[in-house]
């Protein structure tokens, strides 16, 4: 099975790269840590944690996302409703709701989910962003729940992956046919 290790990154748009790093870098004080571009085409990568990045192109001709909270529902074309950071601290959910307040940028007020409290806004890109403390004695990693009054069928199978639902690989890339292609950025890591 494969074992996955958490987000390397989500990868976002912008039109304005000055204004997401003011955001982003200045106001949620996330380390900008990767800026690769060239005329027309910038992508930046800012630290989430150890491991983890948001991304954002920078394209000039794009228009920002009209704000859409979170969780509720819309008709027509959406690939994304809102993406969340973990914090560690429940404090800091509340230094995060006063540093918006502080700029005079809207956040809702701490809400209890039960497993998890959170706080939402907006980046200036129109993105629904949250902000989650996971509730101290909840574990829902360990303790999974289901709490859907009416379940699919597919989730009624249980929170491990079922691993006969798809075909098994029959032939798998030798490693001496393996081979990582230039894109773009490789060429600052090269030597």
């Amino acid at each position: 099975m494969i074992k996955f290790t958490g987000l390397n990154h989500l990868a976002m748009v912008t039109r304005d790269i000055d204004n997401t790093i003011c955001f982003w870098r200045d106001l949620l004080g996330m380390r900008l840590i990767v800026g690769i571009g060239k005329p027309g085409y910038r992508i930046y990568f800012f630290e989430i944690s150890k491991d983890e990045c948001i991304a954002f192109f920078e394209w000039p001709d794009v228009q920002p996302i009209a704000e859409k909270d979170a969780g509720v529902a819309i008709k027509g074309s959406i690939a994304f409703d809102h993406v969340s950071f973990g914090v560690e601290t429940e404090d800091d959910l509340w230094k995060i709701k006063d540093k918006l307040n502080a700029v005079g940028v809207w956040v809702s007020e701490v809400i209890d989910h039960g497993f998890i409290h959170s706080i939402y806004t907006f980046d200036p890109n129109g993105i629904s962003v949250e902000f989650s403390h996971n509730v101290e004695g909840i574990d829902v990693h360990k303790n999974t729940i289901m709490a859907d009054s009416v379940p699919s069928p597919f989730a009624q199978e249980g929170s491990n992956p079922q691993i006969n639902k798809w075909p098994q690989v029959e032939k798998p890339t030798p490693l001496h046919e393996r081979k990582n292609y230039p894109g773009f950025g490789s060429e600052m890591f090269q030597k």
